[in-house]
């Protein structure tokens, strides 16, 4: 359904992005920020999945400036690949690629944000330091916590695994006091539940959380 598409960040920095276009009039748009294993085909797919359903969807390449192209899968061997490249990348780099991909989507408008494992810190860095999101729907952020005192300044969403061994429930406790606006949602599942690709995945927590996603969106775009 979607295409690679070329960005320009503010910098000047050139990247690719994953944009899925809704086939009939659209209800706005949403970035879709990667996980650790670059644009792969789940990140592609959950654009498309958006994209089904009236919003134009972009993902894009933040690991660009590390390695352009940077797409693999979740075996031991890509995990390690993935893990080693994201300590080589910055959160001010990741946000200048984000702005990007928010003003691409310019001509669909209004713009919203999700994302997923690294994406998930992203989109909530995004929401507390930019303008220009409708809202934000960030999923397990392992560094949410460190920065869980800013605020962000749109609608927020968040979702946790109660069984997510890599961001105890004490993290989630302390963003949940620093964030009294925002709608904090636990699930009884692992990291990386929403990925159909990963063993952690778990169908039952991620078709509910995909429909919260939507009604979300929906009530924050004035189409539910």
């Amino acid at each position: 359904m979607g295409e690679m598409i070329k960005l320009v960040a503010s910098d000047g920095f050139e990247l690719q992005g994953y944009l899925a276009r809704p086939s009939s009039s659209g209800k706005g748009a949403i970035v879709v920020v990667q996980e650790i294993f670059g644009v792969n085909s789940h990140i592609r797919e959950v654009c498309d999945r958006f994209a089904e359903v009236g919003y134009a969807a972009l993902a894009p390449s933040i690991f660009d400036r590390m390695e352009p192209g940077f797409d693999v899968g979740y075996e031991p061997e890509d995990m390690a690949r993935a893990r080693q490249l994201m300590g080589s990348g910055n959160m001010d780099h990741y946000l200048l690629d984000v702005a990007a991909a928010r003003d691409a989507l310019a001509g669909f408008s209004p713009v919203s944000i999700t994302g997923y494992c690294l994406g998930g810190s992203v989109t909530f860095a995004a929401a507390a330091r930019m303008d220009g999101f409708l809202c934000a729907l960030p999923f397990y952020g392992g560094m949410i916590a460190g920065i869980c005192e800013e605020h962000p300044r749109c609608p927020t969403l968040m979702y946790f695994g109660e069984q997510d061994h890599s961001i105890p429930m004490e993290d989630v406790d302390k963003i949940r006091q620093a964030q009294p606006e925002a709608t904090i949602k636990v699930v009884d599942a692992q990291h990386g539940f929403m990925c159909d690709h990963r063993a952690t995945y778990s169908a039952e927590h991620a078709a509910t959380a995909w429909q919260d996603s939507l009604q979300f969106l929906d009530s924050q775009t004035g189409n539910a």
